[in-house]
């Protein structure tokens, strides 16, 4: 039964990963078809559609009375999102950060994931909570058209004008449409198989289902992120891998956890597990972007290794704390007293440079400026 199920778990993600590209190519052809401005694509419509399996999987395990994989889902999701995509994509090539992502969107990223770990505390997302969240996505995908069509009146070059890396060109509308029904059809039939594996894998090998969704299910879902991504960098937008991923963790909050507990009205119960370390250390990386971000607004190679390698220990944690692995005891106490005080360290140490950097120069600027208008 276990290769059954792991095959069910492989064939779900391979559904995930075509329903997700067919949707992706559907809806951006239609949305650019009858008009939408690029911005609007980029925002709401990719946003969505990368985000597509994470709501399918969602949706699927709180149907199938499996809450936990329904939050391991959405919160693996966007801790594989932070540390290990945008870690990848920095490794391929340092990623730039446009200003607007930092003034804006990473302060909404934080502050969702605040709202969320706040929610969460009570031990259940209910219907209040949903829509809080839903809130908050719906707020911030309009302040984001507002402030991209003020920026492209005020002629602030290459606001809003960019379009969003696609999998390939736009095709037919006849095309689009049944990529569209297709992509639908793909993602709820890859949600079904990929939650039937998960749970049987789970409870075969006495892992918990909340494991299971903050690893394998999380990594699957996040596949079309991490295609965009790498299409984004190879293509040179560097600036759009990052956008990607800080408006599919949006929407991974405000709209795949916001919308099942609206709909399910018994709400989405969350574990004291998922409160005690995973909700904290979604947070924790969402907040590790904000000075990387704010000094040099580029995610450098060694940066995007830290955050790989943070990831490779979180997953093993887990892993050892599931399995109460004899190593347990010995690996926690050297993350806890000697990786993350180094880690902690090394952040500071370089975003104080970075800092200092970067003040250095705006001071040269405002010096040579003094002296050629003196002149």
């Amino acid at each position: 039964m276990l290769l059954l199920d792991i095959a069910l778990v492989i064939g779900g993600l391979i559904l995930l990963v075509a329903g997700g590209e067919a949707l992706v190519r559907g809806a951006s052809t239609l949305a650019q078809r009858v008009g939408i401005s690029p911005l609007v694509v980029g925002l709401v419509v990719v946003s969505a559609a990368t985000s597509a399996p994470e709501l399918a999987v969602t949706v699927g395990a709180v149907l199938r009375g499996e809450p936990d994989l329904a939050l391991g889902n959405v919160v693996g999701s966007n801790i594989v999102n932070i540390l290990l995509i945008l870690g990848i994509s920095a490794l391929v090539l340092p990623l730039l950060i446009k200003r607007q992502i930092v003034r804006f969107d990473l302060p909404v990223m934080v502050g969702m994931s605040v709202l969320l770990v706040v929610v969460s505390l009570d031990g259940q997302i209910g219907l209040l909570d949903g829509v809080l969240l839903l809130a908050g996505l719906v707020l911030h995908a309009v302040m984001s058209i507002l402030i991209g069509r003020r920026e492209v009146a005020a002629g602030v070059e290459g606001a809003g004008t960019a379009p969003i890396p696609l999998p390939g060109k736009p095709v037919p509308l006849w095309l689009a449409l049944v990529l569209l029904v297709v992509g639908i059809g793909l993602l709820v039939l890859g949600a079904q198989l990929l939650v039937d594996g998960a749970v049987s894998i789970a409870t075969g090998l006495g892992v918990s289902s909340l494991v299971v969704g903050l690893t394998v299910v999380a990594i699957g879902t996040s596949l079309p992120e991490l295609a965009t991504s790498i299409i984004a960098v190879r293509r040179g937008e560097r600036d759009m891998a990052v956008g990607n991923i800080v408006g599919s963790n949006i929407f991974n909050i405000g709209m795949v956890l916001g919308l099942p507990a609206i709909i399910f009205g018994q709400g989405i119960p969350v574990p004291a597990a998922a409160i005690a370390l995973d909700l904290p250390l979604m947070l924790a990386a969402a907040i590790a972007l904000l000075p990387i971000a704010f000094t040099g607004f580029i995610i450098a190679r060694w940066e995007g290794a830290l955050f790989v390698a943070l990831y490779v220990a979180y997953t093993v944690y887990l892993i050892l704390a599931s399995t109460q692995h004899d190593a347990l005891e010995g690996f926690t106490d050297v993350m806890l007293w000697f990786v993350l005080p180094l880690v902690g360290l090394t952040l500071v140490v370089f975003t104080a440079f970075e800092v200092g950097l970067h003040s250095g120069r705006r001071r040269a600027r405002r010096e040579l400026g003094a002296r050629e208008s003196g002149d």
